[in-house]
């Protein structure tokens, strides 16, 4: 059975279990790794871009969002002086978007209140907005040579597997354990290379469902393997399910204008622009909804239609969607203040949350 001992410090690893891990992975990785545009060279502005990109979404998806963001933004004094709005735009389709305000921020605090680089210390680093323990720890060991642990979900994966660790993986104190392992395995020299290839592992070997044992250049040495548990690990406690809601959005339409909205600061879809949304109660008629609001906004609707219907999944919650298009008699009544009458030009300018681009699909 795996060893369950969450509340220990994990105890020092064996020297030569150790020092296979460290030879045949840096082999293995040397041989092996995927050739990446960030792995180009050790320039902290990519690597620091591209980790952010990478969090919650997957390698080859995020290559040709970097190669068009560092196209835009060469440099992070480039970033630093962008306005936001280029920025999110820039960002567009991947999804998450404080990731990109957090960078955006810390680029303007090291280029305006900094000395213009990128932090090579892990104090200095972890003040940044949306840097994290595993982020900084990735800059400092790729960038900058520094045997600093990267411990993300590849990396407590691989571990639970080798180590035969029962921890709940999703704990904050599993995530210690695994960061104090990392620390006692990463090599002086290398460490970078050594990070990338614990990542790698679990990327392309190592992976959720039914691991590659056989190709695994560590096998001889994992715990797991060993004890032919491999697929009952990592362990975690069951997620919460989303929260199932219906909503409905209206497409306002004159001519051929429409009106958008830009979401508030704070919340979901924070600061991206779509359109009027509304939750409905159970049982509530959706178009019987958007007629009510009009009444009570003095909207002249002339008509109202399903426009269409589906789904929409965040990471924690399940949008039911029916869309309800409002054909106006005029466009000349008052507006809230985060609404705008706009064209299909103007659409290009803004940037929409993945949800609302659904909307205009159903055209």
């Amino acid at each position: 059975m795996p060893k369950s001992n969450t509340n220990e410090m994990p105890r020092l690893l064996k020297q030569d279990q150790a020092q296979t891990i460290q030879r045949e992975l840096l082999a293995w990785y040397n041989k092996n790794k995927r050739n990446l545009p960030w792995r180009q060279n050790k320039d902290p502005y990519k690597i620091w871009v591209s980790e952010i990109m990478l969090q919650q979404t997957r390698v080859d998806s995020v290559i040709p969002y970097f190669q068009r963001f560092i196209e835009r933004f060469p440099s992070i004094e480039d970033l630093a002086n962008a306005p936001e709005e280029q920025v999110i735009k820039a960002w567009e389709g991947l999804g998450y978007y404080s990731r990109a305000k957090n960078l955006h921020a810390a680029a303007k605090e090291i280029v305006f209140n900094g000395d213009g680089k990128i932090p090579s210390d892990r104090k200095s680093i972890l003040k940044l907005k949306g840097i994290g323990s595993y982020t900084a720890g990735a800059i400092l060991s790729i960038a900058y040579g520094k045997k600093v642990p990267a411990v993300d979900g590849n990396v407590m994966r691989v571990f639970s597997r080798l180590f035969a660790l029962a921890d709940d993986i999703h704990s904050s104190s599993t995530r210690k354990k695994m960061e104090s392992i990392a620390e006692q395995l990463i090599p002086e020299e290398n460490p970078g290379d050594f990070n990338q290839a614990l990542m790698e592992l679990g990327a392309l070997i190592c992976t959720p469902a039914s691991p590659t044992c056989l190709f695994c250049p560590v096998r001889s040495v994992c715990d797991a393997y060993e004890q032919g548990i491999e697929e009952q690990l990592p362990r975690k406690k069951k997620a919460k399910p989303p929260v199932q809601q219906d909503v409905v959005i209206g497409f306002f339409r004159y001519r051929e204008q429409f009106i958008g909205e830009k979401r508030p600061d704070q919340g979901l879809l924070a600061g991206l622009w779509g359109f009027p949304t509304f939750e409905l109660s159970p049982g509530e008629d959706p178009l019987q909804k958007i007629k009510n609001f009009c009444d009570q906004k003095q909207i002249p609707g002339s008509k109202y239609i399903i426009k269409g219907k589906f789904k929409h999944v965040f990471s924690h919650r399940h949008w039911k969607v029916d869309v309800v298009q409002v054909d106006v008699k005029h466009p000349s009544f008052s507006l809230p203040a985060t609404w705008e009458w706009m064209g299909i030009g103007q659409k290009e300018e803004k940037t929409w949350a993945n949800v609302y681009q659904k909307v205009f699909k159903l055209e």
